[in-house]
């Protein structure tokens, strides 16, 4: 199946313009946020580089983001937007391969929605292609197949943050909802799948407070957990979804380009490898390096695989410590068989990278480490 692949970024800077690049050979089409309208109804533009699209040679859907919370659609004022914005891509060189709309409105809205997405595309012409995002949730809504016979295709989102605690993405949950999104239309459809992290933020009071993931949200206070979706998990229902190929499912969807700046997306090579399906092998190891004069010794985990790899859960030293300590999401633990590191945040190393993951201070300096995934 052909991978599609969403250009998120609302400021397109060098590492953007750079993944754009490096990943053009991998994808069928961009799938590029335009612009987003917000709960007070403002419209905000991203400012695409459209030069850097054009010289990426990939067909381009243009995305339009409306938040769920506005319940007024304009189709007029949006179509002519959209036809604005087209005819300027185009006079640059772009093609287009559509026109997506983004729309995660509750399920009572649909019927509203529909009306909206049927005078948009008789406004956009038969020459431009109407696809639209649509939820899991929306499953339950007697309303669905009316709506999904207005575009001439759908993306289903099987990535969310539901409940923090079932994490972003669950492989048997995903699959029940493309069946069941196949029994729903008669038309070619395909599903978008997590390429990143996101962290959640709680309140004191244990309510979801604040959601991470392209943009950081800001959120004081509270705690907060990382949500991790690891390639090899996704690589294999890749391969599962091309086994058991579910009715009319035209492609994959990626969200999103990952860059070199994107602390919550998997690294670029690593991403690539999955689309490619390229077997991924990580390879995480340990070192201690000397900082001072006394033993001390940091300890520093690197990646020299080919794929982000799962932070260890567990890493243990066979040398006489006297001293140690654990940072950036590890913490020193102690039991039967002395002291050790242990994870205190889900996270992926990427490839080629390296973290300082603590410090130990030993009479007899470790000869080796021990890493339980």
């Amino acid at each position: 199946m052909p991978n599609d692949a969403y250009v998120w970024q609302r400021r397109w800077t060098p590492p953007v313009l750079e993944a754009l690049s490096a990943g053009a050979d991998a994808v069928r089409a961009w799938r590029v946020l335009v612009a987003e309208i917000g709960a007070d109804g403002r419209w905000i533009n991203t400012a695409p580089d459209v030069a850097a699209l054009t010289a990426a040679r990939r067909p381009v859907v243009m995305v339009w983001r409306m938040d769920g919370r506005v319940d007024t659609l304009d189709a007029q004022a949006t179509s002519a937007r959209i036809a604005a914005a087209s005819q300027a891509w185009r006079n640059a060189g772009i093609t287009l391969a559509g026109v997506e709309i983004d729309y995660d409105c509750a399920t009572s809205k649909l019927p509203a929605y529909r009306h909206f997405l049927a005078a948009l595309k008789s406004r956009l012409g038969p020459d431009s292609a109407l696809s639209i995002t649509a939820l899991p949730t929306w499953l339950n809504s007697p309303e669905l197949d009316a709506l999904l016979k207005v575009p001439d295709e759908a993306v289903l989102q099987v990535h969310a943050v539901m409940n923090p605690t079932q994490g972003l993405f669950d492989a048997n949950r995903a699959q029940t909802w493309l069946d069941a999104f196949a029994d729903r239309t008669q038309k070619p459809w395909r599903v978008a799948l997590p390429a990143y992290g996101s962290r959640v933020a709680w309140d004191d009071a244990g309510n979801v407070a604040a959601i991470e993931s392209e943009r950081p949200a800001l959120q004081p206070g509270g705690r907060a957990s990382e949500l991790v979706v690891a390639p090899a998990a996704m690589a294999a229902f890749v391969d599962r979804i091309h086994q058991s190929r579910p009715r009319g499912l035209a492609g994959i969807v990626w969200f999103r380009l990952p860059t070199a700046r994107d602390e919550r997306a998997w690294s670029l090579p690593t991403w690539r490898a999955v689309l490619m399906r390229q077997p991924l092998q990580p390879a995480l190891h340990v070192t201690a390096r000397a900082v001072a004069d006394g033993g001390t010794q940091d300890l520093v985990l690197s990646n020299a695989g080919n794929a982000d790899g799962a932070l260890p859960f567990i890493i243990r030293w066979n040398g006489v410590c006297r001293g140690a300590d654990g940072i950036n999401g590890y913490t020193l633990e102690r039991d039967g068989e002395g002291r050790y590191l242990r994870r205190a945040q889900d996270g992926l190393l990427h490839a080629g990278s390296q973290r300082h993951i603590g410090w130990i201070r030993c009479e007899t300096p470790p000869t080796t480490f021990h890493v339980q995934p």
